[in-house]
């Protein structure tokens, strides 16, 4: 498999990250959060805002493209998505792993929170 590397988003990202998102985000949530969230969260262009508002603090996996990122706020790891192809070949491993680093320059804990009933999230995390 070929290596990812990892580096900070820019703006032109930004559409790869929400592609990368809407397609991660019904593993972890559909049937765990209320559906007033899901009606916000079925297009490409409710992932565009919100990826856009986060560039500053995102950090990209790529190979021949975004294939996953990571956003930080303070000493949060706020989101982890990897696109599907690229699950299980350490990028989620990555980019948390540098998540916890750039929190680390500020903060002696870093934290994240995964929805009540993300089984694959909470093991990948423990």
């Amino acid at each position: 498999m070929t290596e990812f590397k990892l580096r900070p988003a820019t703006n032109a990202d930004v559409e790869a990250i929400a592609i990368v998102w809407l397609a991660g985000w019904p593993d972890g949530h559909l049937g765990h959060v209320p559906d007033e969230l899901v009606d916000h969260r079925r297009s490409l262009a409710d992932f565009i805002p919100l990826a856009t508002s986060r560039v500053a603090t995102t950090t990209v996996a790529t190979r021949d493209g975004v294939i996953g990122f990571v956003t930080t706020h303070d000493d949060e790891v706020e989101q982890v998505y990897v696109a599907q192809a690229a699950r299980g070949s350490g990028v989620a491993a990555a980019l948390l792993s540098h998540a916890e680093a750039t929190i680390g320059v500020q903060f002696d804990v870093a934290w994240l929170a995964v929805v009540a009933g993300n089984a694959r999230a909470r093991r990948f995390y423990t």
